[in-house]
């Protein structure tokens, strides 16, 4: 098994992660696919497209989806992990604050600057970006964004694909449907 991160998404998420990645000092290399780029915003190119995933898993051992988009982030993931043999990283920038006991599942990036307080869980694919803060004890469902210096209240449960804007406050919600988690 090498060493290798394969991004997809070549944006500006996609930068943000690769970057994050670079910083972990884990990986050897790291490269894109994307379906509408050839390059990079900062002038990388991109080695192929979504279709060419499977193609390149033996070159790339670990893979994160970087696109903002929550239902085709959770969608790509599911057929990563489906239909291929990757492993599904989570980013976590070593400037970000993670508490020793969240949970952080795969397919998550945690920006630099972030705060995941005490108890927290994570589920695939969220990101939250540099500024935000989940406080303690709260849940992100699958493809919950928290944006920047956005802020989920401790004890939160923030439904699948929600995105909190930058600057927001989630706060507590008493009551939970089925359709939410």
């Amino acid at each position: 098994m090498n060493k290798n991160l394969l991004v997809v998404g070549a944006g500006t998420y996609g930068v943000v992660a690769s970057e994050i990645a670079a910083d972990m000092g884990c990986f050897e290399k790291i490269d894109f696919v994307d379906d509408e780029r050839k390059i990079t915003p900062n002038g990388i190119g991109v080695v192929g497209t979504t279709q060419d995933i499977n193609k390149l898993a033996d070159q790339y051992s670990n893979i994160i989806v970087a696109i903002g988009n929550p239902e085709v982030r959770l969608s790509l993931l599911t057929r990563i992990k489906e239909e291929s043999s990757y492993h599904i990283a989570f980013l976590a920038s070593p400037k970000a604050y993670v508490s020793p006991s969240a949970q952080i599942m795969s397919g998550c990036i945690i920006e630099p600057m972030a705060v995941v307080h005490n108890g927290c869980v994570l589920n695939t694919g969220c990101i939250i970006s540099a500024g935000a803060v989940v406080n303690h004890a709260s849940v992100c469902c699958d493809g919950v964004h928290v944006d920047c210096n956005a802020t989920v209240e401790g004890y939160c449960l923030v439904p699948a694909g929600t995105k909190i804007c930058s600057g927001e406050v989630y706060k507590r919600k008493d009551t939970v449907k089925t359709e939410d988690i």
